[in-house]
């Protein structure tokens, strides 16, 4: 599968596709790796370059999809694997399962129920001894005002499981009937209030190794994701080395990964700083964060962050040698539904002071429509500075000069 070299020196990672693409190019590029990829029947990412993937099906016994894994590679001349990594937040229950029928490292069931299900969250935040925001389980917005009348407007609403902010609101009694409705009309989710946190929002990625956090990286977000869902400036920012960070990330992780028994591989979470500086821990899940963020820690530092997460997932200690002390943050440049009539090019965006890279993935005469979640761009671009709050003004400073033309017709 990848570059000459003894296949009885390189481990074999069985990889599940997903929407972190430039991890799954880094993986399949590695000449130290043999790497299998796994795409679930419900997917709609694309396999790169064509390779062969094993089709996961739904609603079939993961001990029979096991076995036709097994046919599957012998008729294709694979590596067997003996190490998994799942990116893919929607796949996880049914990903792991299949894992542990395959004889694959793997989460357990309660494992996955404890960093999919953000009602099951509140348990593990609390066996980490963390403080988290106060939460009900509700299926009304009279259940909604009854925990608003308790905890104060506005009130957070989301479905216990979901991924990237879909179908969450910060409530108030003016979009009360309109969640009202929307909780009536998907009788078949879970849903769970909250307390608005009122203060600032951060990204914890952490590497384990062995049971080991062997590094944190804490990243602020320019403005709270909810915010940022209507129209505040979406993106996160790694804090420079030399920062001052809010909170010991190392720490945090470790009691998140001992309370969940969690050996090797990437956590992902979310905290606030409330105003009158405590600490809240929000959500938590075992895959690689979203978006650009781990190419943003590595950038920050001056290391290849994706290799080393690559490195925990075949039973690897990661090289954390870093070269970099600055501050790199990513923006996700706005969309807006529509026939792109002009957009700014990258070009012109990397004269902008602090531009080091970006994608655009939105062009004239192309029909978007984004939808209403926190990775909802025309694309992305990577800003450095000497502290996050340079980066801050640079991403305004580029959205500033940032444009987007759409239209409702072709002209």
């Amino acid at each position: 599968m990848n570059a000459p070299g003894p296949r009885a020196r390189r481990p074999a990672l069985l990889l599940v596709v997903s929407r972190r693409r430039r991890f799954t190019r880094h993986v399949l590029d590695r000449p130290d790796i043999d790497t299998v990829l796994l795409r679930p029947e419900a997917s709609t990412v694309e396999v790169p370059d064509g390779r062969p993937a094993f089709r996961l099906r739904a609603g079939v016994l993961a001990q029979e999809e096991a076995a036709r894994f097994r046919r599957w590679l012998t008729d294709l001349g694979l590596p067997r694997p003996a190490f998994f990594c799942n990116p893919d937040e929607a796949a996880q229950p049914s990903a792991h399962r299949f894992a542990a029928a395959a004889g694959l490292p793997h989460l357990s069931p309660r494992q996955v129920r404890l960093v999919t299900d953000k009602l099951a969250m509140k348990e593990l935040f609390a066996a980490a001894g963390l403080s988290a925001a106060r939460f009900r389980a509700v299926t009304s917005a009279t259940e909604v005002k009854e925990f608003a009348d308790r905890y104060g407007w506005p009130v957070i609403v989301k479905p216990a499981v979901s991924g990237s902010a879909v179908d969450t609101w910060k409530v108030d009694t003016d979009r009360l009937a309109a969640v009202d409705l929307a909780l009536r009309s998907r009788p078949d989710r879970r849903w769970i209030a909250e307390e608005y946190i009122r203060g600032t929002e951060h990204q914890l990625c952490a590497l384990v190794y062995e049971g080991e956090v062997q590094d944190a990286y804490i990243a602020v977000n320019p403005a709270p994701l909810l915010d940022a869902l209507d129209g505040a400036i979406n993106g996160d920012i790694t804090l420079a080395p030399s920062e001052p960070e809010p909170v010991d990330g190392r720490a945090v992780a470790q009691r998140i990964a001992d309370a969940l028994g969690f050996r090797a591989g990437y956590l992902h979470g979310e905290f606030f700083i409330r105003d009158d500086g405590s600490f809240v821990m929000g959500e938590i899940a075992a895959r690689l964060g979203g978006a650009e963020l781990p190419t943003s820690h590595g950038l920050s530092r001056g290391f290849d962050m994706l290799a080393a997460v690559a490195d925990v997932y075949v039973g690897r200690r990661p090289a954390l040698t870093y070269t970099r002390d600055r501050s790199v943050g990513e923006l996700l440049l706005p969309a807006r539904p529509g026939i792109v009539t002009d957009i700014s090019s990258l070009a012109e965006l990397m004269t902008v002071p602090g531009v080091i890279s970006g994608a655009l993935t939105a062009a004239v005469g192309d029909r978007i429509d984004p939808p209403r979640a926190s990775n909802a761009s025309s694309g992305h671009v990577h800003i450095e500075g000497e502290n996050s709050g340079v980066v801050r003004a640079r991403m305004a400073e580029v959205l500033r000069r940032f444009r987007l033309e759409v239209t409702q017709a072709h002209p």
